[in-house]
């Protein structure tokens, strides 16, 4: 399989098609020219800015991929082999061919491409694949994979839940966006209300360090290790190949729609405003070791993230704004947040109704704590299906519009006390937990605080999300199968994987 893959690179340079585009400033030339006071900024602080829509956090990784002159690195727990998985897919590509060093490393639970196609990606002697905890998907047959799902119950629920994204080691973009088109409100039926976060300075080189473990980690494996007898079979005109068709797809207006592609090139125009408006702040990227925990404590164990924002949680004193997609507290959670209402702590959380959920099984044990948690005191408001403000979200894409797309939350953010601001992947379950390992940026600022309590209240305003109550709930709007199908899902002890 070496000498395959360094016979390959030999002559990919002879049969890779010439693909004609502009060469963009390099991003750190860029930066010096349009800031001059960020590289001193950088050096101290973290430069923060929230990206709320999809269409702003497709257009902010688009440019950065384009303008990167070094290297990037991507991390991911669900990358679709869909329209903007394989338009991602492409710009990298393209980033590797002019030079670019480019690492990807996926979590295996989810991974929908085939193993040829991973293979014939990672051939590129600049782009690099790896798959992190390979046990169900990636080179595992059905066999296989029923064996480990029975010897190996921790370890096939381990997963790698981080989502960031970094470019030459000084802009990084984490949250809770994966890489499809129901991240990006570009999915015609069902799309997410989710979150993101642009960084520049201190917290970026804190993303890299984490990446670098996590790249080096017993837990990840090159795909071609896993797929070694497969590699065999692949040729340099293969390669060649893949690479012609995934620039002809990209090239293709019905796939890369124009009015996306006009939007990422007028970016070098917004972007000087997108950095007057960035927050430079003391902010922290927090994170957890691959594994998350030793397992000795079989499904439990908490994790460094965990713990982080367990400690800002018990250090509240007015109030707590949570949204979270998935609400399932873990154990010790409710009588917390029972404690923090008793002294004074108003507590309000955002997350998905029966009508709006794509998880059914994560709702089923959130209905379980429901009562409970409004007993504690805790305000719950369940988004809508159907929320006004997908109108905003979706704005530039008419076609997706006249569809009407169900919309849910995927967002997992948080305030304390109007000063404190977490942006990452944790959602409020066990899973997140104990489980899946998470990152996020952390920080203490009165101006971040303010933009976030302002965009989770928007989505918990009337026309927007349901508030409910020990006197109604909005489970009544959907059929009586998906109820059932609640129902059932409550009768399983599904609660610590959940």
């Amino acid at each position: 399989m070496r000498l395959l893959r360094l016979k390959i690179i030999a002559v990919l340079p002879l049969l890779l098609a010439p693909v004609a585009y502009a060469m963009a400033q390099p991003l750190p030339a860029w930066l010096s020219e349009n800031c001059a006071e960020c590289e001193q900024r950088m050096s101290e602080r973290t430069g923060v800015y929230i990206l709320e829509k999809g269409e702003e956090s497709l257009i902010g990784r688009a440019w950065l991929t384009q303008n990167a002159e070094r290297t990037i690195d991507v991390q991911y727990f669900i990358w679709s082999t869909d329209n903007i998985g394989t338009l991602a897919a492409e710009q990298l590509l393209r980033a590797a061919e002019r030079g670019v060093r480019v690492r990807v490393l996926v979590d295996d639970l989810l991974v929908d491409a085939q193993g040829k196609t991973l293979l014939l990606l990672s051939a590129h002697p600049n782009a690099h694949i790896r798959i992190y905890n390979p046990n169900i998907s990636v080179g595992v047959n059905w066999w296989q994979r029923l064996k480990n799902a029975v010897t190996s119950f921790r370890l096939v629920n381990q997963r790698m839940h981080d989502k960031t994204a970094i470019f030459d080691g000084v802009a990084g973009i984490t949250g809770g966006r994966n890489m499809a088109d129901e991240y990006f409100d570009y999915d015609q039926t069902y799309n997410f209300r989710d979150r993101d976060v642009l960084l520049l300075g201190r917290a970026v080189s804190e993303m890299s360090e984490n990446f670098e473990e996590f790249w080096n980690s017993p837990f990840v494996h090159s795909v071609e290790a896993i797929l070694e007898d497969e590699g065999l079979a692949i040729t340099a005109e293969d390669v060649a190949q893949r690479s012609r068709e995934l620039h002809a797809y990209a090239a293709n207006p019905k796939n890369f729609e124009p009015q996306v592609r006009e939007a990422i090139d007028a970016a070098p125009r917004l972007f000087p405003y997108l950095l007057r408006a960035i927050s430079w702040e003391d902010a922290i990227f927090i994170s957890d070791e691959p594994g998350k925990n030793k397992g000795d404590l079989g499904l439990g164990g908490g994790g460094l993230s965990t713990q982080h924002l367990i400690d800002a949680v018990k250090g509240a004193r007015s109030s707590i704004l949570i949204q979270s997609p998935y609400l399932i507290m873990p154990e010790g959670g409710i009588e917390l947040f029972a404690k923090l209402v008793e002294r004074g702590v108003r507590i309000r959380i955002s997350t998905n109704s029966l009508a709006s959920t794509d998880n059914i099984q994560a709702f089923s044990g959130y209905h379980g704590q429901r009562e409970d948690l409004l007993e504690a005191g805790v305000e719950l408001y369940e988004f809508k299906p159907h929320p006004a403000i997908k109108e905003e979200l979706i704005d530039r894409y008419p076609r997706i519009a006249i569809n009407d797309p169900v919309f849910a939350l995927h967002a997992k953010s948080m305030v304390i006390d109007d000063k404190t601001v977490f942006i990452g992947t944790f959602n409020l379950d066990p899973r997140s937990a104990n489980l899946n390992t998470e990152v996020g940026m952390l920080a203490d600022s009165v101006e971040l605080a303010r933009q976030l309590t302002a965009s989770i209240e928007r989505d918990i305003a009337p026309e927007n999300s349901w508030q409910t109550t020990p006197d109604f709930n909005p489970d009544s709007v959907v059929s009586k199968s998906k109820r059932f199908r609640m129902w059932m899902n409550r009768l399983l002890p599904l609660e610590p994987v959940l």
